[in-house]
């Protein structure tokens, strides 16, 4: 097969689940229309994302022995599945099984299905790897963009804003198109038969490892607690401006912000990881950690939407650079045979993230209130901090493949 169609369908697979990076256009009406916290529904996110890298490290292990068709069916099948349980449960009102099912159910489809076009399409451009591999992740940091500003509002308007049929729609309409893209998935001709193995496990202990963990999780955390909650907090920022904005107009804000972010967010994942093929994984890391510092410090004075909008633009950006480039760097640092099971175990930093980042502005705000952007913002910056330092004490991985794991 041509292996940029396999590029594609990797890209397309990545387009239907990242759906999940659309939740703040849900996050605001699932509070006000059934009396949750939003601590209580932000757990739905949290779930999803703490069990798409659990997920995605098991998937990692399973990836050679049952190949990438099977295991991307399985995510593809799962994710649909979790839409399809959430809509039954805001017809229950059942705040458990929401959790249940679009937080485990469809989070344990997110890590199957991500982790396998990734390390898949690594295989088939062994002369492009950071460039490939942040193509395919592109479609992720897109998927907020197809769910915001199309699928959701048109079922919206279809179902007149009935949360239950919208959830079950959509459920259909990423797992349907998520299911055709899975089923062309293979590995290149020529590829040995692959068995169960859990080798490479033992560099999970190593130093290098371990910081390329912690640098993933404090990146991923800064961000991921942004995209989270960024139509809320666009939305009580657009209200102190402008006093006068609807409801409706204020949602509208809100949805055009996760749209234009997921573009950037896409965009980050193939610029920085063309870019890392230039300058190296770990210099580009740094320079992104770097700069998102001050574009936290600058959020937590901003008092103009437009500005606030384009700093979230710009933190997107490198949220999702950081998933274009650690791909490629964990295959440079430890060879395409250990590839799949580390990069599976690295993407457990994902979930950690998923868990800390969300909750943690989901609490500021139910305590805080109004003052809770700023000390999120605090927070976020002072994370990145924490990840540049630990990103100088790394080392940087061979531009090419280690010979020893070829």
């Amino acid at each position: 097969m041509n292996r940029w169609l396999i590029a594609g369908l990797g890209a397309l697979l990545q387009l239907c689940l990242g759906s999940v990076y659309a939740w703040s256009y849900f996050q605001k009406p699932l509070v006000e229309g059934y009396g949750w916290l939003n601590t209580q529904v932000a757990w739905t996110f949290s779930f999803a994302i703490g069990f798409l890298g659990l997920a995605a490290a098991v998937g990692g292990v399973l990836l050679p022995k049952l190949g990438p068709r099977k295991l991307a069916v399985t995510g593809a099948l799962l994710y649909g599945t979790g839409y399809l349980l959430a809509a039954l449960a805001l017809q229950l009102k059942l705040l458990v099984l929401l959790w249940l099912g679009y937080g485990v159910i469809g989070g344990i489809g997110l890590g199957l299905g991500y982790v396998t076009p990734v390390a898949t399409v690594a295989k088939w451009f062994p002369d492009k790897k950071g460039l490939v591999t942040g193509l395919v992740v592109m479609g992720f940091g897109f998927g907020a963009l197809l769910m915001s500003k199309v699928i959701a509002p048109a079922l919206d308007a279809l179902f007149a804003k009935n949360l239950p049929l919208t959830f079950a729609g959509a459920g259909l309409v990423v797992g349907s198109v998520g299911l055709a893209a899975a089923a062309g998935l293979r590995n290149p001709p020529g590829t040995p038969p692959g068995s169960l193995t859990l080798d490479g496990l033992a560099e999970v202990r190593s130093r290098q490892f371990v910081l390329m963990w912690l640098v993933f999780f404090c990146n991923i955390a800064a961000g991921i607690a942004i995209i989270s909650f960024q139509s809320p907090l666009f939305q009580d920022l657009w209200k102190k401006v402008d006093g006068t904005l609807a409801p409706a107009a204020l949602a509208a804000l809100g949805a055009t912000l996760i749209a234009v972010s997921s573009v950037f967010n896409g965009v980050g994942r193939l610029v920085w990881g063309g870019l890392s093929d230039r300058w190296g994984q770990l210099v580009v890391f740094r320079l992104i950690l770097a700069t998102q510092v001050a574009a936290f410090v600058a959020l937590m004075v901003v008092g103009n939407p437009w500005v606030f909008g384009a700093l979230i633009c710009y933190v997107l950006l490198c949220y999702g650079g950081g998933f274009g480039v650690m791909p490629a760097f964990v295959l440079n640092t430890f060879g395409p045979r250990l590839m799949p099971v580390l990069y599976g175990c690295i993407l457990t930093a994902w979930s950690a993230a998923g868990v800390v980042g969300p909750q943690v502005v989901a609490w500021l705000k139910d305590r805080y209130g109004a003052h809770a952007s700023t000390y999120a913002f605090a927070a976020g910056a002072g994370l990145l901090a924490v990840g540049f330092i630990l990103a100088l004490l790394l080392t940087a991985a061979p531009r090419g493949d280690k010979k020893s794991g070829a």
